[in-house]
């Protein structure tokens, strides 16, 4: 099965605790380490109440695999085929027999049948369940863990919980229980969220990857001859011989997304566009508004407002004018938004009460702290864009193997809707966000020597997008390296997943001709999903930020460039009556499209005290493939049915 789960072993009948466990148990999740920076400081109020979340096993998620590669292999009778939503919805619809087991394992636990609600999709049963109850029904202690530095609090339960092992079976994950980023106010009983901005190092939520800069600058210059200290749109088009004029932007979509309070400045978005595109001067995104997500002007920093400015400026100025961009801004001011609260909106089955939330991990809507979004959460209520560009993430360490393996699940379900979904690899090379390197016990730290993969990259239903660089002294003409000013692209083998069937003779090519030079103890040599997929430039991009140009770097950067090339080739499609590109890798890593990226052979992603990976000719775990060559892209593309 593609998707790792959490390995199952056999607990004693009779718990720590001293009373007799009605069923056997199993251990159905378990971390080895805290994520860096939480303590506990001190055991969960009996009286706490919890707002408990049972994740029901889908059917048929161990051919999502094959049921993907079906509609988007190359070499496959039925691409392009894509499904609905309702086929989706009902082919991975958790079964009857699954309800009543776990409805029966909580009325064994004292829990009454009022206490207990099933969401619309059957996706999820829910209930309010004291600290005492939960901990009686899952083998397991709650603690309320504090942050240090940042001093946030919220509670979990210890290293491990466990499920009788005939519920186990029809379970993917349980919440609130090993996941982190929320604070309890036990005075009061209730778990609340809290925000702690990404720059404090304790929000463990999306946070944005970096997009550097080195200051502003003194003036601006849109040609080619300084591509290599500024990266401008006229730069990239050169590049990626990126020349084209959409002609079915009445049935294409594109889309960016931003996270609160990442916003984007629309005066700064014409000060780009002045310099830029002047056509464009005026144009906006049109805002889809997720939970609360609203343009605010109060903030003005490059915390606040580089990388969505970053996104959207490049974005839009390379797709041009006709082409509508929507904007997916996801959060209120106050308690944000995780990925999964994009996916409650693209898809009403993954919503807390379509789906899939976990409270400590995503935002939990209505918000009921001052000045907090109202309404309720959004579930299924816009349609996703066929392209959708997303400049996020987390250190996979910090995550359970069943949160990633659901999300991932989600993302695979998007690709069978036919839409691709891209995200970047990061800016640390083969290390993790701030440069945190893993130890063989799974604590994280600057000075550790395991390498530290990314998620959502690590998931084998997205396209992972690396940076490159115009080398200081080179041309725009001249081959490009593996970005190494500044930040190093982010790649690596996932912890996570198993290697996809798509990717195994590309990725063992690799490793049979250019074997790492490092123990197999600092990397995962077992045969899991490597990454990044491809790469695009996100050195030195020239962008206006509160009123200045600045020089900003990252994967970051070279995702929505990647976005904006792969919607002219969806429009391209479209034009002419055949479908959209959906999930983008298996065509990408067939022999059939060789050749189409321009291949990177310079350069490394340093990390965890070493040189990292080495960009080596055809695929590598620094820029992929290479960088889109859009003539070569397009006319594979069109061939296609």
């Amino acid at each position: 099965m593609l998707l790792t789960h959490v390995f199952l072993v056999l607990s004693l009948a009779i718990s720590a605790w001293g009373y007799p466990s009605p069923a056997p148990h199993v251990r159905h999740e378990s971390r080895h380490a805290l994520p860096d920076g939480w303590t506990p400081i001190r055991r969960a109020l009996h009286s706490t109440v919890l707002p408990l979340r049972i994740g029901l096993a889908q059917p048929n998620l161990a051919e999502i695999e094959s049921l993907l590669l079906d509609i988007s292999h190359p070499d496959s009778p039925n691409y392009g085929n894509h499904w609905s939503a309702a086929k989706v919805a009902e082919t991975f619809r958790p079964s009857q027999e699954a309800i009543d087991a776990v409805y029966e394992w909580l009325a064994s636990g004292g829990i009454n049948a009022s206490r207990i609600k099933l969401s619309k999709s059957h996706g999820w049963i829910e209930a309010n369940t004291t600290v005492v109850e939960a901990e009686n029904l899952l083998k397991t202690e709650y603690h309320v863990y504090r942050h240090f530095p940042s001093g946030a609090e919220h509670i979990a339960c210890n290293m491990e919980y466990h499920l009788p092992e005939h519920v186990a079976q029809h379970v993917e994950l349980v919440t609130p229980t090993l996941h982190f980023d929320i604070t309890i106010g036990e005075s009061t009983g209730n778990l609340q969220k809290r925000s702690i901005r990404p720059e404090s190092g304790a929000k463990l939520g999306p946070s944005s990857l970096g997009s550097l800069t080195t200051g502003s600058l003194q003036s601006i210059a849109d040609d080619l001859e300084n591509c290599d200290q500024r990266i401008t749109p006229a730069c990239l088009r050169a590049l990626y011989k990126f020349t084209y004029v959409p002609v079915a932007t009445h049935k294409n979509s594109i889309g960016i997304v931003e996270y609160t309070p990442n916003v984007y400045v629309p005066s700064d978005l014409d000060m780009f566009f002045t310099n830029f595109s002047a056509s464009q001067v005026g144009e906006r995104p049109q805002l889809v508004s997720i939970d609360g997500g609203a343009i605010q002007g109060a903030q003005s920093s490059f915390n606040d407002n580089g990388e969505s400015n970053l996104d959207l400026q490049y974005a839009m100025s390379l797709v041009g004018k006709s082409q509508p961009v929507t904007l997916y801004q996801a959060g209120d001011f106050v308690e944000g938004a995780s990925f999964n609260n994009l996916l409650d909106a693209l898809d009403g089955s993954f919503c807390t009460f379509e789906g899939g939330d976990d409270p400590s991990q995503d935002s939990v809507y209505p918000d009921t702290a001052p000045g907090g979004f109202q309404g309720p959460e959004d579930c299924g209520t816009t349609k996703p864009a066929f392209i959708i560009s997303t400049s996020y993430s987390y250190n996979e360490v910090d995550l359970t193997p069943a949160y990633t393996a659901r999300q991932c699940a989600e993302y695979a379900k998007l690709g069978l809707m036919g839409v691709t979904v891209l995200y970047s690899s990061g800016d640390t090379g083969v290390a993790g966000r701030g440069n945190l390197c893993l130890f063989p016990n799974g604590t994280q730290s600057t000075s550790g020597k395991i390498f530290s993969p990314k998620f959502p990259s690590t998931c084998p239903f997205i396209t992972s997008v690396g940076a490159t660089q115009v080398s200081p002294g080179a041309k725009v003409t001249d081959p490009e390296s593996a970005c190494e000013q500044v930040i190093f692209s982010g790649g690596g083998f996932s912890n996570h997943f198993a290697m996809p069937e798509y990717q195994k003779s590309t990725v063992e090519s690799f490793l049979a001709k250019f074997p790492p030079p490092y123990p197999k103890s600092i990397w995962n040599a077992t045969g899991s999903r490597a990454y990044p997929d491809i790469a695009a430039n996100g050195a030195n991009f020239v962008v206006a930020v509160d009123g200045e140009f600045e020089l900003v770097f990252g994967t970051s950067a070279s995702t929505p460039v990647s976005a904006a090339i792969f919607s002219a080739v969806n429009d391209a499609r479209l034009a002419i009556g055949k479908k959209s590109i959906g999930f983008l890798n298996p065509t990408i890593y067939a022999s059939s499209f060789k050749g189409v990226f321009n291949d990177i052979t310079n350069g490394t992603n340093q990390g965890c005290g070493t040189q990292g990976f080495t960009a080596v000719p055809g695929w590598d775990p620094v820029t992929g493939f290479g960088t889109p060559n859009f003539p070569k892209l397009l006319q594979k593309f069109l061939l296609l049915p």
